[in-house]
């Protein structure tokens, strides 16, 4: 089966124009997704504990976001904490919760060029109430030659 990059996802990414100094093969050209990380400080502690809160959180933020929500798990400690994980059609959303610190750490991935994970984050951070945050975005990029062949999946030995 021979798929192209472009097959694998209905919205493989930002196509952007190489820069002069990325003209070598194998240089990275296009770019994925984006890829958000959000760290927030003196949050309302309940709602860092509230796994029902955090679940309608996460999928507000997701739909705020464009993407496609096609799963959500949550996981209550003790005896505090919260980590939620959505699967998105275009990726995920994770968050990790220490009420005790007023802390939470916030991962946001989403491909395509529809999506706009910097929304899913402040969902997150005007719904935690946080009295400070951190947000971190970059581009995830392919290698142009990964994008430009054709690619065949892995023949797994026997074993």
């Amino acid at each position: 089966m021979n798929q192209r990059l472009s097959s694998l996802h209905p919205n493989p990414g930002w196509k952007e124009a190489a820069s002069p100094a990325l003209s070598a093969p194998g240089d990275i050209t296009d770019a994925v997704g984006k890829h958000c990380i959000l760290e927030l400080y003196d949050c309302d502690c309940a709602r860092l504990d509230d796994e029902a809160f955090l679940r309608d959180t996460i999928t507000t933020a997701a739909k705020r976001a464009g993407a496609t929500l096609l799963n959500l798990i949550t996981h209550r400690f003790e005896p505090q904490g919260v980590t939620g994980l959505a699967l998105l059609a275009e990726s995920h959303i994770s968050i990790h919760t220490w009420p005790e610190s007023g802390y939470a750490a916030v991962d946001v991935f989403t491909c395509g060029d529809h999506t706009m994970p910097e929304r899913a984050c402040q969902v997150l951070w005007e719904e935690l109430g946080a009295g400070r945050h951190k947000l971190t975005s970059f581009r995830r990029e392919t290698p142009e030659a990964l994008g430009e062949t054709g690619r065949e999946p892995v023949v797994l030995a026997a074993g």
